[in-house]
């Protein structure tokens, strides 16, 4: 085969073998939606091995968590003796875990332990009104629960929601374990779910969308140390080097890479040279701030979060964290706080509990979350002067009246201590767009 025909055939084959669209494509074999479905010993090694995925999983857990949340009702007393009793009962730590473990194996629970007046089995509902008092809470996560008794008919009023679960009860001590399991019917355990398929029955790890950004980054990380291990080197050149055996030309390279590792003098014949090369790294930040980007997009948290940034704390235009805190409260509102309503109303009902047997639907009560984030003494007065003036001019064109001013801001127990400004600027932005428009109106119209 001439040379002409032996190019003309590698055109040909190059063509066919990086073409578009076909078995060799590259791009084709990349096949989108394909599920990589982790097992918790792949997760608790991913979780155990990267400090990042333990930032992504922790710090959301954290924050919900971390300032906590008021009761408030009437009995002042009452509501101290609850917020205690639940500090005993370490509640606050629990829904972290809880928390925690439903970011990263897709299900968090409590185990309510509790006292009752009558005998009882755990695949029996727990019933409020037998309730003596509560005497535990134990996190646990799905790497607990052999079996999920969910109801699948789409025509019951419970459709979708967990009956009763098959719990693993293994018991250890030295080297000899029990293993024992219990049917448990869903009345005695918190759940925390956010991500389940419909075709599934546990939830999803939050892992398991992040895996190929995770494996991008740690990818980064290994590549980043080769870097920096060869970042500058030394070249020796020589004509006498041609002349050097192999076995030579090893012992030669160890003894220079030795004398010359430091900035030390080198002494080189009159044609020899001795040069340093630096590994180029233009356009790795890029590349980085790519990885970053997304792992910040799929975990929806900001890159400073995800990286440590103080907790509660904010600088500038952060408005990328004031985002984040606002998930977060929505989160707190939405996922949490009907589990926590769920314990005070147990512990309400409780005859050994604080206060004694209460019905919680007798007496006003509300769980309020402290604050996430705040501003300095200065900007949060001038914040509560502009609040107060936007107030005024409510009330003076008739928009709304003071009791309703004083519901919205101080709520039903009257003004409380932690009153500080925490909100939404989007909140404010469209509440002075409204004041302003009525105030032009009347303007206007004399």
């Amino acid at each position: 085969m001439s040379l002409l025909e032996q190019a003309k055939q590698y055109v040909v084959d190059f063509m066919q073998g990086h073409g578009k669209a076909n078995a060799k494509d590259k791009l084709t074999r990349q096949v989108p939606g394909v599920r990589r479905k982790l097992t918790h010993a792949e997760i608790s090694a991913l979780y155990a091995d990267n400090p990042i995925v333990q930032n992504i999983v922790d710090i959301p857990a954290e924050d919900m968590t971390r300032h906590w949340f008021t009761l408030r009702m009437q009995d002042d007393k009452l509501a101290q003796d609850i917020m205690a009793r639940l500090a005993d009962l370490n509640a606050q730590g629990a829904f972290k875990k809880a928390r925690m473990y439903e970011r990263m194996r897709g299900d968090g629970f409590i185990s309510l332990g509790v006292t009752q007046k009558s005998k009882f089995e755990l695949q029996d509902p727990l019933r409020f009104d037998n309730l003596l008092s509560v005497d535990y809470l134990h996190p646990f996560s799905s790497m607990k629960v052999n079996e999920f008794l969910i109801n699948d008919d789409v025509f019951d009023g419970a459709y979708g929601k967990l009956e009763k679960l098959r719990i693993n009860r293994a018991s250890r001590s030295g080297i000899q374990a029990v293993e024992t399991e219990s049917l448990v019917h869903y009345s005695r355990v918190l759940h925390d779910q956010t991500r389940r398929l419909e075709d599934e029955e546990q939830g999803m790890s939050l892992l398991e969308t992040l895996y190929d950004a995770i494996t991008v980054l740690d990818t980064s990380l290994w590549s980043v140390g080769q870097i920096l291990h060869d970042f500058t080197f030394k070249v020796y050149a020589s004509e006498d080097v041609k002349n050097v055996s192999p076995a030579e030309k090893k012992e030669m390279s160890m003894l220079l890479d030795f004398m010359f590792r430091t900035e030390a003098l080198a002494i080189i014949g009159k044609d020899e040279s001795l040069t340093k090369q630096t590994t180029p790294v233009a356009g790795i930040k890029d590349l980085l701030d790519f990885t970053w980007d997304y792992i910040a997009a799929a975990a929806r948290m900001p890159k400073s979060v995800i990286k440590g940034q103080e907790a509660g704390t904010l600088t500038g235009a952060q408005y990328d964290v004031m985002n984040y805190y606002a998930r977060i409260t929505s989160a707190q509102e939405n996922e949490m706080k009907p589990l926590l309503e769920q314990l005070i109303r147990m512990l309400m009902w409780a005859e050994k509990e604080p206060g004694g047997r209460i019905d919680p639907d007798s007496i006003e009560w509300e769980i309020k979350f402290n604050p996430l984030w705040s501003v300095d003494s200065k900007t949060d007065a001038e914040i509560r002067k502009i609040v107060a003036e936007t107030d005024q001019i409510y009330v003076s064109n008739g928009i709304i009246t003071a009791d309703e001013v004083r519901e919205a801001r101080f709520g039903q127990f009257g003004i409380a201590d932690n009153f500080k400004f925490s909100g939404d600027d989007a909140d404010w932005q469209r509440m002075a767009g409204e004041v302003y428009g009525k105030w032009k109106e009347n303007g206007t119209h004399g």
